[in-house]
């Protein structure tokens, strides 16, 4: 955890610098974005009355039979309140689908309502013909003058006008509709404004107020509705909401007041008959008196007439019900009227027909219900027009039926009626003739009557018609905007700020193919690491490459000596032979051979080292001396006239140290290095000196090192940070499992300013460039540190 937490803390600065950032880009856009509020309200939706749940009886009837399922009343009415047709209309009222802002140029645009200095209007139809919004921008500095741009899309082609108005009101014709211009005088204009305009396609802006509107239900047990509208403008979102209700009860009772609308046209056509025929009657009775000169009726005729005037009566009676029934059947039958509500409330005694044309008007009614808010090819619809039709077939059946029974009680009345008028055979014909205009008269008058009793009591059905939606909670726009969410947006945008660095560094070391770190080094092989050497700011010079300095503590010299002090507890007794190889030229293992053999010199140690890099050795650099010398090629060609002593060179940086050159390139480096006479020479060295470095060639790249290893007792591999590639590196695997020689590695040059002038060695304690330091080492389950 140390580890992990140490390795993203050394790169503090990005953090911070990311975070700043993120926060400042934040910053910088909370300040455009418009503030958001919410408006709430809460509308009873009352339910509905006794008269229209019997009137609904059919309805539950067809859906109890399976032919059509609905939603429950109130749940339509939610519907209906978000419908896109309600909203529109709320839309094309307000004028909400042209809006203003005020423009600056820092921050986000003022939204203006209701108090723009410039009123703009287009009318709603030209505005639906709109390909895409027109754009309005205004220079405004004076009620006398105006500069404006408009911009527009005409056939696909973008438009733009230039226009100064200085006479008001101002109209501008162009291709797409007509606007007009008009300051509002009682603005107070402090300083030039620029101004912009949207008018925009109601069908849109409804479509923007429905995906900013919510219509739910309080809870389920009452017919509580809440509505909730997010708006840049909390008056706007007030004024729409009242707007809303106001529409959706108008709607309603339009629905509800259809019957009783139907009802009267029928009764006004009916008055308009029955007067015409009743003034015509009257008109043949006068005449009819006149001419035969009648003023009373004969006494002997007083008792017959008594005894028919009972049926008289109900011949009359009957007679009216037969004339509705027919003007009844007439309308029903007539396909203009097939969409259409049925009068209802006309006189009709037959209870049966009553309640079945109740129940067809009601299914009428909820067809162009449902079709306010959906289409004939909505199930709902489609299940319901079979029922309307199955009903309109009982309606006729029950027509004609009604009308066989009142002829068939008419042919009754009448025989009956003869039967009475028998008795005034003697009357004379005068008086019958007068007795059937009579009773004509009698007839029209009662039916003239009683259409127009049913036209009052309709009057006052339509005037009593109630909202269906009360407002019970008045619009309240919240003081806080509900968006944007500034601590969110700072929040995430700090959790971003840490997250950016994060990834960037793990996509670093994902796609970093080259060794960097101990961390790299672990993940590759179980090898131990013996040490982690800093990168040298020197470079190197005639004298060589040696670092290391005598009675000196800086950081270069406590690596070294660390490695040194691990190296030889890594070394078992009598085995004195240390073989140093990499996996690629470049690496520093002569860099690193050299100073390591300097090290174990000032340590007292006896030591040389040997240059076995036969193709291309690097110790002549580290050292400083000619590559020319003589050297342990020239010994492994001919031991017989080259002495190994004499090929001994002194480094002259300490008298315990001593070198043995490379020598001149052979022609056959690896059949030399194979000879027997390199036991020899390493078992002549052992004789006089206490460590012997073996400086050789790549192990990767040629077979030298792999049989130079057979006289050595450790392997040291060298790796260098920043430069060695993983892939080369996982050679000492393969190494490690064809060879039986101990071995370990070493990380040569790394750059300490990449964490920041203090490495954590986990060779025991801080380097840094004080003066703290130490020795020691720790078994750590990989290995000695």
């Amino acid at each position: 955890m140390y580890a992990f937490f140490f390795k993203y803390f050394v790169y503090w600065p990005w953090f911070v610098g990311s975070i700043l950032l993120c926060l400042m880009g934040t910053f910088i856009y909370l300040q455009y974005q418009t503030p958001m509020y919410n408006i709430q309200s809460a509308v009873l939706i009352k339910e509905q009355d006794q008269t229209q749940k019997g009137n609904n009886q059919a309805l539950s009837a067809i859906q109890d039979l399976g032919m059509m399922t609905m939603t429950n009343n109130f749940d339509n009415e939610l519907q209906i309140l978000k419908s896109h047709t309600l909203v529109r209309k709320v839309v094309t009222d307000l004028g909400l689908y042209i809006t203003h802002t005020e423009d600056r140029s820092w921050g986000y645009d003022i939204p203006l309502y209701r108090n723009e200095p410039v009123k703009i209007y287009m009318s709603p139809d030209e505005a639906e013909l709109l390909e895409s919004n027109i754009i309005i921008r205004m220079n405004y500095s004076s009620p006398k003058q105006i500069e404006a741009e408009v911009l527009y899309i005409h056939q696909g082609m973008e438009k733009s006008i230039n226009q100064v108005f200085e006479q008001f009101p101002a109209v501008l014709p162009t291709e797409i509709g007509v606007i007009t211009f008009e300051p509002d005088t009682t603005f107070h204009i402090k300083r030039p404004m620029k101004l912009t305009t949207h008018i925009n396609n109601p069908n849109n802006s409804a479509a923007s107020f429905r995906s900013n509107m919510r219509v739910e239900p309080i809870s389920k047990t009452t017919t509580i509705a809440q509505i909730n509208v997010v708006n840049t403008v909390r008056q706007r979102g007030i004024d729409f909401i009242y707007q809303l209700v106001k529409i959706y009860n108008q709607e309603t009772n339009d629905e509800k007041n259809e019957v009783a609308q139907k009802t009267a046209e029928f009764i006004e056509e009916r008055i308009a008959i029955i007067d015409k025929e009743l003034g015509s009657t009257e008109d043949t009775l006068a005449s009819f008196k006149q001419r035969s000169r009648l003023t009373d009726l004969q006494s002997d005729a007083q008792m017959a007439l008594q005894e028919t005037s009972r049926y008289e009566q109900q011949l009359t009676q009957n007679a009216t019900q037969i004339n509705l029934i027919q003007e009844l059947s007439n309308y029903i039958h007539n396909p203009a009227y097939a969409e259409e509500v049925v009068p209802a409330n006309v006189g009709i005694q037959d209870q049966s027909l009553a309640e079945v044309i109740n129940q067809y008007n009601t299914l009428i009614v909820e067809k162009k219900r449902l079709l306010r808010t959906s289409s004939e090819n909505n199930p709902a619809v489609v299940n319901l027009n079979s029922g309307i039709d199955a009903m309109r077939t009982t309606v006729q059946t029950t027509v004609n039926s009604v009308l066989r029974g009142l002829q068939i009680k008419e042919k009754n009345l009448e025989r009956e009626a003869r039967k009475h008028e028998g008795r005034i055979s003697n009357a004379p014909n005068q008086e019958k003739e007068y007795l059937s205009i009579a009773r004509q008269q009698e007839i029209k008058a009662n039916l003239y009557t009683m259409l127009l009793q049913k036209r009052e009591e309709n009057a006052i059905t339509l005037a009593s018609t109630a909202s269906n939606g009360r407002i019970i909670e008045i619009p309240m726009a919240g003081k806080a905007p509900i968006s944007p969410k500034k601590k969110a947006y700072m929040m995430a945008a700090f959790i971003v700020g840490i997250l950016i660095p994060v990834v960037f560094i793990y996509l670093k070391e994902k796609l970093q193919y080259q060794i960097e770190n101990r961390n790299d080094v672990e993940k590759l092989t179980n090898i131990p690491i013996l040490a982690e050497l800093p990168k040298s700011n020197s470079s190197p010079s005639n004298k060589g490459s040696i670092v290391i300095h005598e009675n000196k503590n800086n950081i270069m010299e406590e690596a070294f000596r660390t490695l040194r002090t691990n190296l030889l507890f890594m070394l078992e007794a009598d085995k004195k032979v240390i073989l140093i190889t990499s996996s690629r030229p470049g690496e520093g293992k002569s860099f690193v051979s050299g100073n390591l053999a300097v090290s174990l010199a000032f340590l007292g140690k006896k030591v040389i080292i040997v240059g076995l890099d036969i193709r291309k050795s690097g110790l002549d650099r580290v050292f400083g001396f000619k590559s020319q010398l003589n050297g342990i090629t020239n010994y492994l060609s001919n031991p017989e006239e080259n002495k190994l002593s004499d090929l001994i060179i002194s480094s002259g940086i300490s008298p315990n140290l001593d070198i043995l050159p490379r020598g001149i390139i052979p022609p056959n480096p690896t059949e030399l290095i194979a000879r027997p006479t390199l036991e020899k020479a390493i078992d002549e060295l052992k004789k006089k000196y206490d460590i012997i470095l073996l400086d050789t060639a790549p192990i990767a790249m040629v077979t030298d090192t792999s049989l130079i290893s057979r006289v050595a007792d450790i392997g040291l591999y060298i790796c260098r940070s920043d430069y060695t590639p993983k892939a080369a590196f996982e050679y000492i695997n393969t190494w490690k499992e064809n060879s039986s020689l101990k071995l370990a590695t070493v990380i040569n040059s790394i750059d300490l300013s990449k964490r920041k002038n203090s490495i954590h060695l986990n060779y025991g304690y801080k380097y840094g460039y004080g003066h703290q330091y130490g020795y020691g080492y720790h078994d750590k389950g990989k290995g000695l540190h």
